[in-house]
């Protein structure tokens, strides 16, 4: 009778520290569970009477003893079931209870329990079945044992020491800690210097931020900023030569390379073609000159292959090769162009996108605008039109794309409004140019708007003379002096 009611003692025990898998064989049948539990005492029993101290599980009438060894059994379990999630205010807590497990289940055997730092990644929801042991029961159990306090002590230390070993036997040493938590820090830093450079126009009161409108998808203003300061490298990378004429080419000269430009100008104009398209085709045309040779009888051919390939990338529906060789009146056959297409690319690497001064006007003309109550129109189509007689002059191959889109908006705002100065801040900040800097530029320019030197190549002059770009060509322009700069 004192068996049966030991064991079901135990078997209220086993009931708290047991296994989802065993859980459901335990509640499948009582009188089984009782069966198990006297069996499994029985079997303790068996086994301590052969050890130094038979009498201790027998004197112990709580069952101290199989609570222990069922206690550093179930301990085996739980370490099989570690799902590495443990609350950070109950982590040292849930170390020392499985320390003291560990410590009262060291009586069973000989060799000395190593407590590793895997069992801090126990979860608190595994140590919950283990902890069923209530304070008073653990408190016994460290008032039985004197050296307890001794070890708890030693854990503590071995917390605090430079490194652990884990289960497996790896070992981890402050140095890689503190190479971890560097990098930690130096990421926080990129992030707090990222953060710094947003709030940069928060700092500059006078600067209009340009890029707070984020509704709409198509002016990408949260990536805006770095993707014109990756443009403005790229400029500088993919540059033609601005000598090319005196130096690779001895057959064509800059006036037939400015007559094939406004050609190309009053064929995009023919096919209703984006601007993107038509400076591009000049980019490649230009890119190629700088370092191949070509006869001026293959010149027309150059521009027309130069076209055929800046549509196959800006156009949602190019021209035809056939197109192409019509307007030259079929001077050139389809064979023709194609293999000077392929000639091309091969050059190219098939890298054919460059920044060039349309890209960029669109960032600086929507700075311009920041300040006007609505959209000029007029200011944006000056600007285009300045910037498109760039193409046809050679000599201006000696200015960044960049430059000349800074200056044809500086130009543009002058020519529009010359009662007050045609730069500000905003302007400053978003083109990273001051004044002093367009000076050389927006003069060369200027010169072109006024035609000075009566250039007979007029296709861009008749385009923007057009209603429909509000007749830009034929407003006048006061000269520039150099208070503006």
């Amino acid at each position: 009778m004192k068996k049966e009611t030991l064991g079901t003692s135990t078997v209220g025990a086993v009931n708290g520290r047991v296994t989802r898998a065993r859980g459901a064989a335990i509640h499948a049948s009582e009188e089984i569970i009782v069966s198990e539990s006297f069996r499994q005492s029985k079997q303790h029993d068996q086994n301590h009477a052969s050890q130094e101290k038979p009498k201790r599980a027998i004197s112990d009438g709580n069952g101290s003893a199989a609570k222990n060894a069922f206690a550093k059994r179930s301990k085996q379990t739980a370490l099989q079931d570690v799902t590495n999630v443990c609350c950070n205010s109950l982590h040292k807590d849930c170390f020392n209870v499985t320390k003291i497990v560990a410590r009262n289940g060291k009586k069973a055997g000989n060799a000395p329990v190593k407590v590793s730092k895997v069992i801090k990644s126990v979860s608190v929801e595994v140590l919950k079945p283990q902890s069923d042991l209530s304070a008073k029961t653990i408190t016994e159990m460290v008032a039985k044992e004197p050296s307890s306090a001794t070890v708890l002590q030693t854990i503590e230390q071995e917390e605090d020491a430079s490194s652990w070993s884990s289960s497996a036997g790896c070992t981890i040493t402050n140095s890689q800690l503190e190479k971890d938590f560097s990098g930690m820090s130096s990421q926080n830093q990129a992030e707090k210097e990222s953060l710094q450079e947003i709030s940069t126009i928060s700092e500059k009161p006078q600067v209009t931020n340009i890029d707070s409108d984020q509704k709409d998808p198509l002016l990408c203003s949260l990536y805006a900023p770095d993707i014109y300061s990756n443009l403005r490298v790229t400029e500088l990378l993919r540059r033609p030569c601005c000598n090319f004429m005196d130096t690779v080419q001895k057959d064509i000269t800059q006036s037939m390379r400015g007559i094939l430009v406004d050609w190309l100008v009053e064929v995009s104009e023919e096919y209703k073609l984006y601007p993107d398209t038509l400076y591009l085709a000049v980019f490649l045309i230009d890119r190629f000159l700088s370092q191949n040779y070509i006869e001026r009888r293959r010149l027309q051919l150059l521009g027309i292959t130069c076209m055929l390939i800046a549509s196959k990338y800006e156009e949602i529906c190019a021209p035809r090769v056939e197109d192409f060789c019509f307007i030259t009146d079929n001077t050139y056959t389809r064979e023709e162009v194609l293999k000077m297409e392929g000639q091309l690319l091969k050059y190219f690497g098939f890298c054919i996108f460059a920044p060039t001064a349309k890209t960029f006007l669109r960032r600086f003309i929507r700075a311009a605008q920041a300040l006007y109550t609505s959209p000029s129109l007029e200011l944006e189509y000056l600007a285009d039109y300045l910037a498109e007689l760039t193409l046809v002059e050679y000599d201006f191959l000696s200015f960044l794309p960049s430059l000349v889109a800074a200056s044809a908006v500086f130009l543009a705002r002058w020519t529009l409004d010359d009662s007050r100065h045609p730069w500000n801040p905003t302007l400053e900040f978003y083109t990273s140019y001051k004044a002093s800097d367009l000076k050389t530029t927006v003069s060369a320019l200027q010169g072109l708007q006024l035609n000075a030197k009566e250039c007979p190549l007029s296709a861009i002059r008749i385009k923007y003379r057009q209603q429909k770009f509000k007749s830009v060509a034929l407003l006048p322009s006061t000269k520039t002096h150099e208070a503006l700069f």
